[in-house]
């Protein structure tokens, strides 16, 4: 409607431009009073939460990338473990297409959260914070070892939700999209194959108090963790769309597989290659049975259904691993030595007597971090202060860093 002398028209709702109720000319001929435009904006807003959102997370506008996309994205990061990335990206679509389930549907699908097992050294957090890199949603790595029964010393299971409520400035609509990486899992076994008639406080109790987490419930979580006091404000956190990804190395587990499998058969017409191969790596053959003779509670197990394996770093991936992904070791010492203006180079020779150290101590990838720091920490307190434009590590050099660190001298095998 025109203008005219005493102010606008709303074309909405016929109310008059007043000192109460503003009136603002949108269009040439389109005048909206505030109410209105308040009611077109709300309007709009349930219509979008109402619209499926194919390949989004519900209210997030985190996009899921399919099951392939997600190994593609892992294996610029993570050497090897094909295995284990299949699993992960699966579930981890899936989780989040679960998320994305219409209220109304009369299916509902449970969580599933994952419990990796490999040898220290094996990618299994490198695989979860990548994840969580992907996807851009909260994520925080707990240590199972420190937690305790309530009331007792330590942290209290519900510190775990308070690090993912810390990750993302307490936005809890936001934490309960998120990733939770429990690591150190095997630590809370209980102590021997029987239920406990005493307290296990940091074992078999820590256990039961993860299942309502693990399960989906609405949890009280002190907002800066410590203990909790009756008169305290507590927040309310739902933990049923929130992964949880559990990591453990289960040493000595192995033992309790090859009983399983019986690997140590005798007698004639066996397959001897067979049996030495399974006895290499029996992580893979892992099964839920194995964890429970490990000391995880029936109950915890049932509430990780998805169980996969990390492979040992064989020389060849080790090797891989020095120098491929986007953020390899050799690589970002590299760029420490670019930032002085100095090009860093590695023979050849040098890097295989850099994975052959790493497989004498038996210490995964993270044994390949502090060898090559080892090596390169007497050059990197001289190098910034001297003209040098190149530096090469060749493998003398390595052999003399690593004698004087008191490492044992190895030799390159041809």
């Amino acid at each position: 409607m025109a203008n005219n002398r005493t102010g606008l028209i709303c074309s909405m709702c016929g109310v008059r431009e007043n000192s109460a109720t503003p009136v603002v000319k949108v269009l040439e001929g389109l005048n909206l009073c505030l109410d209105c435009i308040s009611f077109i904006d709300n309007a709009r807003d349930s219509q979008i939460k109402k619209k499926p959102s194919k390949g989004k997370v519900k209210n997030t506008g985190v996009t899921i990338p399919k099951p392939k996309e997600i190994k593609e994205f892992l294996d610029k990061y993570v050497i090897g473990q094909d295995e284990a990335k299949k699993y992960l990206s699966v579930a981890v679509y899936n989780h989040y297409k679960r998320i994305n389930q219409p209220d109304d549907d009369e299916v509902d699908i449970e969580k599933s959260n994952i419990i990796l097992v490999g040898p220290t050294g094996t990618g299994k957090t490198l695989l979860a914070k990548t994840i969580a890199r992907l996807l851009d949603v909260p994520f925080t790595i707990v240590d199972a070892t420190v937690l305790t029964e309530a009331g007792y010393v330590g942290e209290d299971i519900e510190s775990l939700l308070t690090r993912l409520l810390q990750t993302c400035d307490y936005d809890v609509e936001k934490a309960e999209r998120g990733i939770v990486f429990i690591d150190e899992i095997d630590k809370i076994a209980r102590k021997s194959d029987n239920p406990s008639i005493t307290r296990d406080v940091s074992g078999e109790g820590v256990q039961q108090g993860l299942l309502k987490l693990l399960e989906g419930s609405v949890v009280l979580v002190p907002p800066n963790g410590g203990r909790k006091h009756p008169e305290q404000k507590m927040i309310a956190v739902n933990t049923k769309n929130i992964l949880f990804i559990c990591g453990g190395a289960f040493d000595g587990i192995e033992r309790k597989i090859a009983s399983r499998l019986n690997t140590h058969v005798v007698g004639y017409g066996h397959d001897e290659s067979g049996r030495k191969k399974k006895r290499e790596n029996l992580m893979k053959y892992v099964l839920p049975m194995d964890l429970k003779s490990f000391g995880l509670i029936p109950e915890i197990i049932g509430r990780l259904p998805i169980l996969t394996s990390l492979d040992p770093l064989d020389r060849e991936a080790l090797r891989r691993i020095l120098t491929e992904p986007k953020n390899s070791i050799i690589g970002q010492y590299r760029k420490l030595f670019e930032l002085d203006g100095v090009k860093l180079e590695f023979t050849e020779e040098a890097l295989d007597l850099i994975v052959d150290k790493a497989i004498e101590y038996k210490l995964g990838a993270r044994g390949l971090r502090s060898i090559v720091e080892t090596i390169m920490v007497d050059s990197m307190f001289e190098i910034p202060s001297m003209p040098s434009e190149t530096f090469t590590v060749d493998v003398n050099y390595v052999n003399e860093q690593l004698e004087r660190a008191h490492f044992e001298k190895t030799a390159i095998k041809d």
